[in-house]
């Protein structure tokens, strides 16, 4: 069977395809796992969320969240952890955090935001849209397809050296506004002379950005949480274009800093008082290896590190054994300007039933569908390594309809040039990838709704198939000699979002490879 022993008491849920493979449902599957191993409910004692900042939307238990760890709908969970590779705006931990408190999550007991956890703000996220608008009105390239949620801006001031960190908000307002002042204004000016913003597209930011909040928080204002005017940036606007209210700003950021005060702590030690304890600390990270700005393909990734070695650096702990979960869907999306090699037809009968399930946690927007690219995961686990492997949404693949491609499932096992020369793996050069064919094994669908079953033997003989040959290829890509690694498993099959639709007793590696 695939439930193997995690190798250490860390563990790492990671994205091995674009992002939007699942992963946050995958904390409460693996957090019951345990649970049930060791028979003790506190068992996972941290959950954290290693990379990125609230760009990363994900859905754990039917709760929609941004910047807050899966953890969230754990109650036996001790501590929801913020790691130092994260950027936070504070005020989205206060408009994620207070709405779900009211609907009986515990969170601010739980929260603990590392010092060193970087600081964004409003500045950020005007620079994430001046660049975006300096790439399209001024380069004339596509646009990046950036959330506009300050990520990028954030990191580079982490690069640059002008971060500002979380244990600011533990000393003085005035230490903190001597930071954050030139911090503004130095964001004015790269607005103005070096993005070469127009007055006008000053003025159209404010009103991107509150309307982006209106309607991401659109219930918390019905309910009455916050009023709507709390979600309104017109207020941070100067008395002229690229001029900011900076009192206004480092007010409200230093009000929100204290409110948080008491969850600002030293994330370190508390990864090293789990471990002591024998409990297990498991790291959630955001987008996947393929938007790593190191791996991926500029400008479709994001700042943060998407791989395994970030849990050390953003938990602060040294080099030890760390189990990785791979998180994948059984077909592929993708957002923004991606080159997507094994992209559906939109007129495929099943693109169109995909596409009604693909919209964006975090903006709402559509995502394109594809058929499964193995190259692009079995590179991820030929070069970032990975424990185990997780296939979501294979639920999703049941047949509908009259398909003309007479109802195969197609799998991308290898790329091809227009010489016809064959690619087992992805080139880390664009110019090549862009031009390049994927090459397809067709395999027979399914009509049985499978989301209520939970064994693996129940499953529909072709589904079984598939899955296993969407392993097997991974694993062809990727090669059968993995030097220290041992070859993963297939651990875990989601057959629909919520908890319970999952299938655990899956064949091992072995015997699943015979069904391929």
């Amino acid at each position: 069977m695939a439930l193997t022993d995690f190798k250490g008491r860390l563990i790492a849920d990671i994205g091995i395809s674009m992002g939007d493979e699942g992963k946050g449902r995958l904390i409460y599957e693996v957090i019951d796992e345990l649970k049930n191993k060791t028979k003790r409910a506190d068992i996972a004692a941290i959950v954290m969320k290693v990379n990125g900042g609230a760009n990363s939307g994900h859905t754990a238990g039917g709760v929609k969240l941004n910047l807050l760890p899966a953890g969230v709908i754990e109650k036996d969970v001790e501590t929801l952890a913020i790691g130092a590779g994260v950027v936070a705006d504070p005020r989205k931990f206060l408009w994620e955090g207070v709405p779900l408190e009211q609907k009986g999550y515990k969170i601010f007991d739980r929260l603990l935001i590392d010092e060193r956890t970087l600081l964004s703000d409003v500045g950020h996220r005007l620079l994430d849209l001046a660049w975006e608008n300096y790439r399209v009105e001024v380069l004339k390239e596509e646009p990046r397809g950036s959330t506009g949620r300050g990520i990028t801006p954030s990191y580079m001031d982490e690069v640059g050296q002008f971060q500002i960190w979380y244990c600011d908000f533990l000393g003085t307002k005035e230490a903190f506004a001597a930071k954050m002042r030139p911090r503004l204004e130095r964001a004015c000016d790269t607005i103005k002379y070096v993005c070469k913003t127009s007055p006008e597209k000053w003025g159209e930011f404010f009103d991107i950005l509150t309307n982006a909040e209106l309607r991401a928080n659109a219930q918390t204002i019905e309910e009455g949480v916050f009023p709507k005017e709390e979600f309104d940036f017109h207020k941070f606007n100067g008395k002229s274009p690229f001029e900011l209210n900076f009192d206004c700003i480092i007010d409200t950021y230093w009000q929100a800093g204290q409110k948080l005060a008491k969850n600002i702590g030293d994330v370190r030690m508390a990864c090293l008082g789990a471990i002591s304890q024998g409990r297990y600390i498991v790291g959630e990270f955001g987008q996947s290896y393929w938007l790593d700005k190191r791996h991926g393909f500029p400008p479709n990734v994001t700042a943060s590190h998407t791989s395994s070695p970030e849990f050390f650096q953003s938990a602060g702990l040294p080099v030890q054994p760390l189990h990785i979960l791979g998180c994948c869907k059984a077909y592929d999306t993708k957002v923004g300007t991606h080159v997507f090699l094994t992209q559906m037809n939109d007129a495929h009968p099943l693109a169109v039933k995909l596409k009604k399930l693909e919209f964006g946690t975090s903006t709402g927007r559509q995502r394109m569908v594809g058929w499964f690219d193995a190259v692009e995961k079995g590179d991820a686990l030929r070069y970032a390594g990975y424990d185990d492997i997780v296939i979501n949404k294979l639920d999703a693949l049941s047949y509908e309809g009259d398909w003309r491609e007479g109802g195969e499932l197609l799998v991308c096992t290898s790329y091809k040039d227009a010489d016809g020369k064959i690619y087992k793996g992805v080139p880390r050069s664009d110019l090549i990838r862009k031009n390049l064919k994927p090459v397809y094994a067709q395999l027979p669908c399914w009509k049985e709704d499978i989301s209520k079953i939970r064994s693996f033997d129940k499953l529909p003989a072709e589904a079984k198939r598939y899955a296993a040959f969407c392993l097997k290829s991974i694993l062809d890509v990727a090669g059968r000699d993995f030097g220290l690694m041992k070859t993963p498993n297939l651990r875990y099959i989601g057959v629909g979002p919520m908890q319970s639709q999952i299938i655990r007793d899956i064949p091992s590696t072995e015997d699943l490879l015979k069904l391929a």
